[in-house]
């Protein structure tokens, strides 16, 4: 537990003294033209994280809201829901509620192309599930509720490798593993993704085909003990989210963007992804303001 605790606390230092002052001030100009207040509805066939299937093959609308608190610092929600007052497995049996889910999260930038984040995940509808709490304030091993600290690198923008990456590791909530005398530890639970930006047709004159990006990713659980990720390999790092995906963001004017994407996501794990499969196609339309 020192050991993840201690690299979080070097790593954070050592980015934080690595951006220049001139970058630092250019960052902070950027900022503060940016409008404070973003709305976000998504649209998809189904809902996906990480290739874990939360919902099942159910349509979701997933609504955030961002306000930008200070230049850099952002506080916002996120939310998505199925409809659905029962969901089934595909072998017919009832498992638990239709799937919400309630998200709060706090970013701060902290130079052009390095972020920490903060999630709160928390999921309402698991209160009939045997053995789980869905109070709102309860962190313990029983709880619904995650507590994720992020770093996301992105050098997307104005870099010549636009690579991305991210490094996620659950610092509270139910994400606890159990010791040989059956007492739960917490296992801070660590996965990490990188991905690659393409932008096609750039400089095509065809404008219906400017503006598409494609985005190959390659994501991995590296200590799933605690079996927090279901649709996972639980004894050995596993490849869960290997994805490809294609989005083409359209101007509606007034201030509305919309994108429309497809993303394939494979899940590698060698066990545990039974009941939905490996496989997932997930299409999606957003409005953004």
């Amino acid at each position: 537990m020192r050991i993840h605790r201690n690299i979080w606390v070097l790593i954070l230092g050592l980015l934080s003294a690595f951006g220049f002052s001139q970058e630092e001030q250019q960052l902070k100009d950027t900022l503060s033209n940016e409008k404070k207040l973003s709305l976000t509805i998504d649209i998809v066939n189904r809902y996906l994280w990480r290739g874990q299937c939360w919902g099942g093959n159910y349509p979701a609308i997933q609504p955030s809201i961002e306000y930008a608190v200070l230049p850099g610092l952002t506080l916002g929600f996120w939310g998505t829901t199925n409809f659905k007052s029962q969901y089934f497995y595909p072998d017919g049996e009832t498992y638990y509620k239709g799937y919400q889910e309630i998200d709060f999260y706090v970013t701060y930038q902290i130079n052009d192309f390095l972020q920490f984040q903060l999630w709160e995940y928390y999921w309402p509808s698991v209160s009939k599930v045997a053995g789980v709490s869905n109070k709102f304030f309860e962190f313990g091993p029983t709880s619904s509720q995650t507590i994720d600290a992020m770093l996301y690198f992105d050098f997307s923008e104005g870099y010549k490798y636009p690579f991305n990456a991210t490094i996620s590791t659950f610092i509270g909530g139910n994400d606890y593993r159990y010791n040989s005398d059956e007492k739960p530890v917490r296992n801070y639970t660590t996965y990490v993704e990188l991905g690659y930006t393409f932008d096609l047709f750039e400089n095509s004159s065809c404008k219906k085909l400017q503006n598409i990006q494609l985005e190959p990713a390659i994501g991995a659980v590296l200590n799933n003990k605690a079996e927090y990720y279901s649709f996972a390999d639980y004894d050995k790092p596993s490849l869960v989210n290997l994805s490809m995906k294609a989005t083409q963001e359209f101007d509606l004017g007034n201030g509305i963007a919309m994108p429309v994407s497809l993303n394939y996501i494979h899940n590698a794990a060698t066990k545990n992804t039974e009941f939905f499969g490996a496989n997932f196609l997930v299409a999606g339309i957003s409005f953004g303001y």
